[in-house]
């Protein structure tokens, strides 16, 4: 029997028939056409908000990797609805979506809890979480049902993203792609999201993860996946990876039209 995650936000954040989801896809696609691609790129920083909202910058991000054909996808995503220690590793066999199951890498989950003390299969953080879910459309339409593997981090602290940074070295190779998802700042003006926001972009910018982990600790910014993004960054620099590129910035008052509280969105490059 096996245990498929089926889609806790189609028909929220995206839509949940499968015609008008690829048509979504194709209009946030060619909404970014004529975006620089990269070929040698390690990791991406998204968003995972509605695609209403964050699509056309998740799309700008995707986009600028859709020359090469990756064989596996790593999505490292935050825990919105589930605090517990350590990392979690979806331990069923596929996560669904209306464009069909993912299959789930199991020998490659099977390398990240070898020998580690943090990292763990389970279904803790993934059955009601958004935050992996919302980027496997983006890789379907883009690479089709390749095997994934979904992380959900349940506690952010250093001692967890170092481990998690380490094995992401360890195992990953120039065939898989790796997703750090994150929305940033929530329910600021838009003056003030975008003087918070400016501190993440400049610290992926300027390749500064340690400062940016900094940051985050003493909420001088925002990001709720703020450790996956200094995992992935860790984790590129073990493997000499040291480019960044910002890809597309952009916030939700560009569609609701309200400026006085709004929720910041980001996709860049680690190459």
């Amino acid at each position: 029997m096996q245990l498929i995650r089926e889609p806790a936000v189609a028909g929220m954040f995206y839509p949940a028939s499968e015609k008008k989801l690829k048509e979504q896809l194709e209009y946030l696609f060619d909404l970014t056409s004529l975006q620089k691609k990269y070929n040698n790129v390690y990791g991406l920083v998204a968003p995972h908000a509605g695609y209403i909202y964050s699509g056309k910058t998740a799309a700008f991000g995707y986009h600028s990797v859709s020359r090469k054909i990756y064989e596996r996808a790593i999505i490292i995503s935050p825990s919105h609805r589930e605090y517990f220690p350590g990392i979690s590793v979806f331990d069923g066999d596929a996560y669904k979506t209306p464009l069909g199951n993912m299959p789930i890498d199991i020998e490659l989950r099977k390398r990240f809890e070898m020998n580690s003390k943090f990292i763990f299969s389970s279904t803790k953080g993934h059955i009601a979480e958004h935050a992996v879910e919302v980027h496997l459309p983006f890789i379907q339409y883009l690479y089709g049902n390749i095997p994934i593997v979904p992380i959900v981090i349940g506690d952010q602290s250093k001692i967890y993203l170092d481990e998690l940074a380490k094995k992401l070295s360890e195992v990953s190779d120039e065939h898989t792609l790796i997703i750090a998802s994150s929305d940033l700042s929530h329910f600021y003006s838009r003056v003030e999201a975008n003087q918070l926001d400016s501190i993440i972009s400049d610290r992926i910018s300027s390749f500064e993860f340690k400062e940016l982990q900094t940051d985050l600790e003493k909420r001088n910014c925002e990001a709720c996946g703020g450790g996956c993004i200094v995992s992935l960054m860790s984790a590129a620099q073990k493997l000499g990876k040291t480019n960044s590129q910002i890809i597309h910035r952009s916030d939700s008052s560009e569609t609701s039209g309200d400026t006085s509280e709004v929720v910041g969105y980001l996709s860049a490059v680690i190459y």
